[in-house]
């Protein structure tokens, strides 16, 4: 009895689903254009990289 409510369950939120399908459709950001796809993640992970750097070298200039 509680097996079939969770099957029942499972299948119908499968069913309801209004997402795409298919490689790259379930992902936050674009991945049609690879130049700005090139671009933001140089901008996301460069920016990772470089603010440690960044907060380094403006404590040493402090005065």
């Amino acid at each position: 009895m509680f097996r079939q409510a969770i099957r029942r369950f499972t299948t119908s939120a499968v069913r309801s689903s209004h997402y795409e399908e298919g490689p790259g459709k379930n992902l936050p950001f674009s991945v049609e254009n690879k130049w700005r796809l090139l671009a933001m993640m140089l901008a996301f992970f460069g920016s990772g990289f470089t603010v440690p750097f960044l907060v380094v070298r403006h404590q040493l200039l402090k005065k």
